[in-house]
């Protein structure tokens, strides 16, 4: 480990450990997410709860609720706390306009999220965060986890000379890019976002720098050549998905609820349980325009 990535994850991991009083938290690693107990998502948070937890998700990016029987108003309600709810794209005529359904059986051939990516960031305001509540597990109750990058960590742990290059740099998001990787067109209704972002921003709760580009949404980088940009979001990707540091992994169980950032974290759904069948529903709330 170079001396600039020791310092990286020492800053991390050397700070004592913070006192909750309404919740209690287990890190998932020492660098990226936690188990919560102590909460009943189904009732409404107390203010001292609800200040508790937004430090929690600030520290730890990624939230892990066991144990949940929650309704779909209530799973609103809870998302609600971290801000106001965001529309799913293009949601079914008749459906709940901010739950996102997601399931895949044995007729699916793709399923959302299998790669690392971070939701929308093709938006002029990427989402705050998403909150998936998983209802039904793999048959045999493995597969199916998914994996999260510390993207703050990931800017962290390049080179101090390769962290200057990339600092005012800004790249193309296209949220057309997804339905062309899988040779389709985006519906006509769909009203295609398409936004320059930083590569590398600051978090607008805690002013952190990390690395916000991702495969599935990132165009180019703007400033470099077309080869030149291919080649160094090349090695970005390899970095984010390679370097295990940044990882942590969440194995659903029935009844879990999962908190994060989508600013702070890459995340990785696994579709590793064909043909069997997992099934649940996201929330997603709005987040803010992005600075360098």
């Amino acid at each position: 480990m170079e001396d600039y990535e020791l310092k990286a994850v020492e800053r991390l991991t050397t700070h004592p450990a913070e006192p909750y009083d309404t919740l209690s938290l287990t890190p998932i690693t020492p660098l990226l997410g936690a188990e919560v107990t102590g909460l009943d998502l189904s009732q409404e948070l107390t203010p001292r709860q609800e200040k508790e937890l937004k430090h929690a998700f600030q520290s730890h990016h990624v939230l892990v609720f066991r144990d949940q029987d929650i309704t779909p108003e209530e799973h609103k309600r809870f998302a609600g706390v971290f801000g106001e709810l965001h529309p799913v794209a293009l949601a079914p005529e008749g459906s709940d306009p901010y739950i996102l359904e997601i399931k895949a059986t044995k007729e699916s051939r793709a399923v959302a999220g299998n790669g690392w990516h971070a939701d929308g960031t093709a938006d002029p305001e990427p989402s705050l965060g998403s909150l998936l509540y998983i209802t039904t597990i793999p048959e045999g109750g493995s597969g199916g986890d998914t994996v999260f990058a510390n993207m703050h960590l990931a800017y962290d742990l390049l080179s101090p000379a390769m962290r200057g290059f990339l600092d005012g740099l800004t790249a193309l998001h296209d949220g057309a890019l997804p339905w062309t990787a899988a040779g389709q067109t985006p519906p006509p209704e769909y009203e295609v976002p398409r936004t320059e972002q930083p590569v590398v921003v600051r978090h607008p709760e805690t002013g952190r720098k990390l690395l916000f580009v991702n495969a599935p949404y990132t165009s180019h980088i703007t400033q470099l050549s077309r080869a030149e940009s291919d080649a160094l979001l090349d090695l970005l990707y390899a970095h984010i998905a390679r370097t295990p540091l940044l990882h942590c992994r969440v194995r659903w169980q029935e009844r879990t609820l999962v908190l994060w950032d989508n600013r702070s974290v890459q995340h990785h759904a696994v579709w590793d349980y064909f043909p069997h069948t997992r099934e649940g529903r996201r929330v997603a709330v709005n987040g803010s325009s992005l600075q360098a």
